[in-house]
């Protein structure tokens, strides 16, 4: 245990990933029903951005041996939660999304981002290296 969290092993653990997995689910889910005038201006767009925040933690997380990329990476995730969110109010300009089912969302990345800010405050959390070994591995 860190600071009373349970050790990650993989990506794949970490709240965040898991969090995020889902919201972009539901960002494709949703866009399945934009017109398709949309499908390269808004849909792709907000496709791509919403599943590049979890891929890019997946990246930091492989990356973490070097906290500086690590940082990076997860400030990358930040903003392509933000472009998310920007995407959204779009969603909502068009009247594509009820008012309450973008509330609902945007505070999902709300909290993403929330989450990926904390990852960066605390990154020597995420980045600390375990001894090695003496000789050939």
């Amino acid at each position: 245990m860190v600071n009373g969290m349970s050790i990650a092993r993989s990506f794949r653990e970490l709240n965040v990933y898991r969090k995020t997995r889902s919201a972009a689910q539901e960002v494709f889910a949703v866009s399945k029903t934009f017109p398709r005038e949309e499908r390269y201006a808004l849909t792709d767009q907000i496709r791509r951005a919403s599943r590049a925040v979890k891929a890019m933690v997946a990246e930091a997380w492989a990356r973490r041996r070097y906290k500086a990329v690590f940082i990076n990476k997860i400030d990358e995730a930040l903003g392509e939660a933000t472009e998310t969110q920007s995407w959204l109010d779009d969603t909502l300009d068009a009247n594509y999304l009820t008012p309450e089912r973008f509330r609902q969302m945007d505070a999902e990345w709300q909290s993403i981002g929330a989450m990926l800010n904390r990852m960066i405050e605390r990154a020597d959390d995420f980045c600390k290296t375990t001894p090695r070994k003496n000789g050939p591995s």
